[in-house]
C-alpha cells in the first residue's frame, strides 16, 4: 500500500531464516499523543485533520479490497512536527471479495469492534472499519473510549444503552445474528451528551459511522465528502500539516 497515511515498508530482509521488515519510524502512537496532548481534544481543527487523514488511508484500504480489522488509537501512528498520521499494524488485515467470504470473528480489539463482529458474524466487511474509524473520533473529542465493556456481552449493552436497542425495522434479521429478548429496549441517547465538545457537523457525521445496522453505517469515501470536512484545506492550514510526497 502506497499512501501518504499508510505506514510505509522500506524493505523486506532475509538471513538465516529470518524476515526483517523495515518500516517508517514514530516515536509515538494516537494513544500516547491523546495521553500527553491534552489541548489536543480542545483543537477542533486538529482533531478534524487528523479524522481526515484516517479516512483517507481507510477508504485507500477499501478501495484496494483490504479491511484493516484492527484500527485502534494504537495503531495510529503520529508525526507531531508535521501533524501527519499513518496506520500501521496490519497483522490482522484481510482482503475480501464480493461475494463476501466468511471472516474469523476473533479479530481486533473489544473496545473498537463492531457490533456485527460482537455478535460474531463472519460476513462482516467494510463498516466495521468504519465503525472502528467512529470509534477513534469520539475518543479523540472524549479523551476517553465512548464504549466500555470488559467482556462482548458488557460491551454491546453498552452500545444498546447509548445507540438504542435494535429491532427488526431498524436491522432486518438482527434475531438471526443476536437474542435480543434479555435486552432492554431504549431508543439510546442523544449523541450530543455522549460527546459534548463536537459541533453539530461532526456529530451528525459521527452518528454516521456509528449506525449500529452495517449496511447504514457511511462508507470512507463518502465520509471524506462530508460537510464537517467543507473547510479542511483551513484546518490544515492552521495545523501546519504537510503529506510526505
Amino acid at each position: 500500500m502506497e499512501h501518504e497515511n499508510i505506514i510505509r515498508i522500506r524493505e523486506v530482509m532475509f538471513h538465516d531464516g529470518i524476515v526483517s521488515i523495515v518500516m517508517d519510524y514514530f516515536k509515538m502512537d494516537l494513544r500516547k499523543y491523546i495521553n500527553c496532548t491534552p489541548n489536543f481534544s480542545k483543537t477542533p481543527p486538529l482533531v478534524k485533520v487528523f479524522l481526515y487523514q484516517i479516512l483517507r488511508g481507510v477508504s485507500h484500504l477499501h478501495n484496494h479490497r483490504l479491511l484493516h480489522r484492527d484500527l485502534k488509537p494504537e495503531n495510529l501512528m503520529i508525526d507531531r512536527e508535521n501533524n501527519l498520521v499513518k496506520i500501521a499494524d496490519f497483522g490482522l488485515s484481510r482482503q475480501f471479495y464480493i461475494p463476501n467470504r466468511h471472516n474469523s470473528t476473533n479479530v481486533g480489539t473489544l473496545l473498537y469492534s463492531a457490533p456485527e463482529v460482537l455478535f460474531g458474524s463472519n460476513l462482516y466487511s467494510t463498516p466495521a472499519d468504519i465503525w472502528s474509524v467512529g470509534c477513534v473520533f469520539a475518543e479523540m473529542v472524549r479523551r476517553t473510549p465512548l464504549f466500555c465493556g470488559k467482556t462482548e456481552n458488557k460491551l454491546v449493552r453498552c452500545i444498546f444503552r447509548y445507540l438504542g436497542t435494535p429491532a427488526e425495522y431498524t436491522w432486518p434479521d438482527v434475531d438471526s445474528y443476536y437474542d435480543l429478548s434479555d435486552f432492554p429496549k431504549g431508543e439510546g441517547k442523544d449523541l450530543a451528551t455522549l460527546v459534548p465538545n463536537l459541533d453539530k457537523r461532526g456529530l451528525d457525521l459521527l452518528g454516521e459511522m456509528l449506525q449500529v445496522y452495517p449496511s447504514r453505517r457511511i462508507t470512507a469515501k463518502a465520509a471524506l465528502q462530508h460537510v464537517y470536512f467543507k473547510d479542511i484545506a483551513a484546518c490544515m492550514a492552521i495545523s501546519n500539516c504537510s503529506y510526505d510526497s
